[in-house]
């Protein structure tokens, strides 16, 4: 066992040893949820956890387990505090006792006095299972306009007129509610870019910091991940293809550089990149940052991150001919499908000799998702030797047959230690599955998918009233439900001035279908379809009339 370079703690890894240590021991546990980007993490290891007094009190009353959450999101979500590091104290069993964020010394001093007091008193029974995990499923309900209703007066109800973006804390950019809102309420979408814009963007690195730490805007936690960087280049992206304006494009190409230039490894896209130890690295300006030390980086190639950075790359590369976004998108998802997925299998991550957690929902949803728009963007070449569209029926089958139970889908296996062992059913993960399933139901033609995400959907809509807008893509995928799909098909090839104008459509949930597979379709002709409505065009600005006449009410 041994303690980090910055703590004096000594750390056990998540798993059956240590929790057996703290039965056999019957001490409580310590766990630190922590992340290589999270600055407060690196905070309190160097100021609480480094402490002499309180290490030793850790190391000699309690069993201290260290997760990686990027390495470990099924333990993330049972046990988030709300943020960052987050500090909770286990029974044996893995129920929690009590937990919070960031503690310093003397929160921690009296932190440990109080979790002792009540383990002396309560003992295993001290711990409780919080109530998403004891199994109960979502109240069911219709699949009902009221649920985009609801989700866009959310969008006014919540939003901040000062300052832009939604809610009066801490500011995080929201990039799903953002699309959701492009075409609901642009307006209040477009103001809410400006602010992420002119509060996170970085102008000299380029990408986006994570949050901020006030309504304003105006304090930018230092932090950078994949994941939020890829969904806020396919929002802004989203933004300039409703506007053309360079406002939001420059952000989106800017980003989609950092991704290449500071994120790609070689072969896929790094977790995350956070600030330097002990250094402003952010705010020391183009000529200090040439001696400040190098920021932190998570060198890991995570699957749901890169497909999720191949979807972004490869709409903006739709829009904007970029073919630099186009090269490096394709090139994410293959190092995807090659190494991390197995028979439609999706690994987490692979790293030297560790290997991360199989079948988690939100990787299965958003390879999908990714391979969806490969088959748009790029055609019906393959990927790892396979098809897109098998790869992204592969990846969907998988998560059926393993995760969908009962109407919905759990967020991994419901197997591990402690809390892992309880089943989870993620709303944001539910509606990322069902949003990729209706993609590939479009592509496919196999209304299966469709039929899945109609009861993924229906399996949470008892509670539509409860959604807030921080899930308002549930309110886009019920919309979709409701509709029929707006469907361009292309008897042409990929790049052709139809098939360049298509994937401009202002219509972010449109789908193309380059090289379709259609014999009733001239060469050289596009079929725009939405249910039973269609019309065909022969050059770029038929079709945007095609469009426009088959969805009047867009």
């Amino acid at each position: 066992m041994d303690m980090t370079d910055e703590t004096r703690v000594e750390w056990r890894e998540w798993g059956p040893d240590a929790f057996a240590e703290a039965r056999a021991a019957d001490k409580p546990i310590l766990l630190s949820l922590s992340a290589t980007w999270c600055e407060d993490c690196h905070e309190m290891d160097a100021e609480t956890y480094a402490e002499p007094r309180i290490a030793a009190n850790l190391n000699d009353g309690f069993v201290p387990i260290r997760v990686n959450v990027d390495r470990q999101p099924r333990i993330r979500e049972r046990y988030n505090m709300g943020g960052f590091p987050s500090t909770v104290f286990l029974a044996p069993d893995g129920h929690p006792i009590t937990g919070a964020t960031f503690i310093g010394p003397d929160g921690m001093r009296q932190v440990i006095d109080r979790v002792r007091e009540v383990w002396e008193k309560k003992g295993a029974e001290a711990g409780r299972l919080p109530r998403a995990l004891r199994g109960d499923l979502p109240p069911a309900g219709e699949v009902s306009p009221q649920i985009e209703s609801h989700l866009a007066g959310q969008l006014e109800v919540a939003f901040d007129e000062a300052h832009g973006g939604w809610g009066d804390a801490a500011k995080f950019p929201l990039p799903r509610t953002v699309e959701f809102a492009l075409k609901r309420d642009r307006s209040r979408a477009l103001r809410s870019l400006d602010a992420v814009r002119d509060g996170l963007y970085d102008p000299v690195e380029g990408g986006f910091f994570r949050y901020a730490d006030d309504a304003a805007w105006s304090k930018p936690n230092r932090e950078k991940t994949l994941e939020s960087n890829a969904a806020l280049l396919r929002a802004f992206a989203n933004g300039y293809r409703y506007t053309g304006e360079d406002a939001y494009l420059d952000p989106a190409a800017g980003t989609a550089d950092f991704l290449v230039d500071s994120l790609w490894t070689g072969t896929g896209f790094a977790g995350s990149m956070g600030p330097a130890a002990g250094t402003d690295y952010y705010l020391l300006g183009e000529e200090g940052r040439d001696n400040a030390p190098g920021p932190r980086t998570d060198l890991t190639v995570y699957a749901g991150g890169n497909a999720l950075a191949a979807d972004a790359l490869l709409v903006l590369a739709g829009l904007t001919d970029d073919e630099r976004a186009r090269e490096f998108g394709s090139r994410a998802l293959s190092r995807v499908a090659e190494d991390l997925v197995d028979d439609g299998v999706v690994t987490h991550f692979r790293s030297g000799g560790d290997a991360g957690e199989e079948l988690l929902l939100e990787d299965q949803a958003r390879v999908v998702a990714a391979a969806c728009r490969a088959r748009q963007v790029l055609g019906g070449e393959s990927v790892a030797g396979e098809p897109v569209l098998e790869l992204a029926a592969a990846v969907a089958d998988a998560a059926i047959d393993e995760l969908f139970d009962e109407g919905s889908f759990l967020d991994g296996p419901a197997s591990g230690e402690a809390l892992l062992s309880s089943p989870l059913r993620p709303l944001d993960g539910n509606v990322e599955m069902a949003n990729a399933l209706l993609d590939l139901a479009a592509l496919t033609g196999d209304e299966r998918y469709r039929e899945v995400a109609q009861e993924t959907v229906a399996a949470f809509a008892g509670a539509w009233d409860r959604i807030g807008v921080q899930v308002a893509a549930y309110g886009t995928v019920a919309a979709r439900l409701l509709r029929d799909p707006l469907v361009v098909e292309l008897n042409d090839g990929v790049g052709s001035d139809l098939h360049r104008a298509a994937l401009r459509v202002a219509d972010h949930e449109a789908l193309v279908v380059p090289e379709a597979d259609a014999a009733d379709l001239a060469a050289g002709t596009a079929r725009v379809s939405a249910g039973e409505t269609t019309v065909e065009a022969t050059t770029p600005e038929e079709l945007m009339q095609a469009v426009s006449s088959v969805t009047p009410d867009a």
